[in-house]
């Protein structure tokens, strides 16, 4: 047996792993301000592109199951930033949307972007080469994994 293909620093997922966690940790103070976390933060992105998105959709958008958006979604009504509202024509299908209260936090988050490009350390060359390699990881179904 390779003694060198279970080294942890021989493994893709490491890396990144801890790169998405020490990332996420940057955004910490700002979105503390806007009384969000961080998964909460990607919600209200979704929401203020879209104003209006079924759940499902949403999970979508974000990889996020039923099991995770759910709660995420109960804490975002419960701050009064979004409503939630069943379809009319089906039941089954939950529809969520901004309040007016929502829509008011999108002026100060949309300054974090520039905020966190400033604590990373790579070029907006290297952080456009990244961001594809990540979208092409998402998009590749190749090992079948749903």
């Amino acid at each position: 047996m390779d003694s060198e293909v279970l080294k942890l620093e021989n493994q893709l997922c490491f890396p990144l792993y801890a790169t998405a966690k020490e990332v996420v940790k940057r955004y910490k103070p700002y979105l503390d301000e806007l009384g969000l976390t961080y998964t909460q933060y990607i919600a209200m992105m979704v929401l203020w592109e879209h104003k209006t998105i079924n759940v499902k959709s949403l999970g979508e958008f974000l990889y996020l199951d039923s099991g995770t958006i759910t709660p995420l979604l109960k804490r975002l009504e419960a701050a009064g930033f979004i409503v939630r509202k069943r379809d009319s024509n089906d039941e089954r299908n939950v529809i969520v949307s901004l309040t007016l209260k929502g829509e008011e936090l999108k002026e100060p988050a949309s300054k974090i972007p520039e905020k966190i490009s400033k604590c990373l350390p790579i070029s907006d060359e290297e952080a456009r080469t990244l961001y594809q390699i990540l979208y092409k990881i998402l998009g590749d179904n190749s090992c079948g994994i749903e």
